[in-house]
């Protein structure tokens, strides 16, 4: 069967994993040591997290599948420690941690019955998703994480529905934990999007939608026209 053709957009996750497959193909296995900007990580834990991340969606499918509950994590703990072993893994394990995971996470995809698609399941961070939501999880994380190898990844190379999503995402995380309401994001070119419409006081950001983007998912200001002086609240 195909992937639902909705917002969970299907062609975003292979190209986005197409990417991150180009990004990490380039690296050598001396390179993987290298730190990220991600605190405490180098780019064995980042791969370890993107390779596990996928495992962590197919229990989200099994949950969907069967409706028995299979959260994606036993607990915040846990993952952190299985990305912190799983930095340890030889340079070929780590490479095959990721190419496994993909394959399964897309073979659940491709089983997983029509009407199972709307069960609701629970993210790690805690919201109640339709299971195809998963899909555009899985398209944001390979995305961001193929800039955070540091190798040439460049949000700028994002197609215009995952930068759009990806902004649509973060604003809608500030509103709901009450974060940034003094902000207002200007993407040249489109209306300016106020995190809190009617605030007294505002500060604005301002730059082409891949520079808004890259700053508002909290990967520096770069590319910016103005703010680039402030940090934005955590989405995440």
């Amino acid at each position: 069967m195909s992937l639902p053709a909705n917002r969970s957009r299907p062609w975003c996750w292979h190209r986005g994993t197409a990417y991150f497959s180009q990004r990490l193909a380039e690296l050598t296995d001396a390179e993987l040591d290298a730190p990220t900007a991600l605190t405490g990580w180098t780019r064995r834990h980042l791969l370890a997290h993107v390779g596990y991340n996928a495992a962590a969606l197919c229990r989200l499918l099994d949950w969907a599948a069967s409706r028995v509950e299979s959260p994606m994590y036993a607990s915040p703990e846990q993952r952190g420690q299985e990305i912190s072993e799983g930095a340890t893994l030889g340079s070929a394990a780590l490479r095959n941690l990721f190419a496994h995971t993909v394959a399964r996470l897309d073979e659940k995809w491709r089983h997983l019955p029509e009407s199972a698609w709307q069960t609701p399941v629970r993210t790690a961070q805690g919201r109640i998703v339709p299971a195809e939501e998963t899909v555009w999880m899985r398209a944001r994380e390979v995305w961001i994480h193929a800039v955070d190898l540091g190798n040439g990844g460049r949000f700028g190379d994002f197609p215009r529905v995952v930068l759009d999503s990806l902004l649509t995402d973060i604003v809608a995380m500030w509103r709901k934990k009450d974060l940034g309401t003094y902000l207002v994001l200007e993407v040249e070119g489109s209306a300016p999007v106020p995190v809190s419409p009617g605030a007294e006081s505002a500060e604005t950001v301002t730059g082409p939608l891949p520079a808004v983007v890259r700053w508002a998912a909290g990967r520096g200001a770069v590319g910016l026209t103005a703010g680039s002086d402030r940090q934005p609240p955590v989405w995440l």
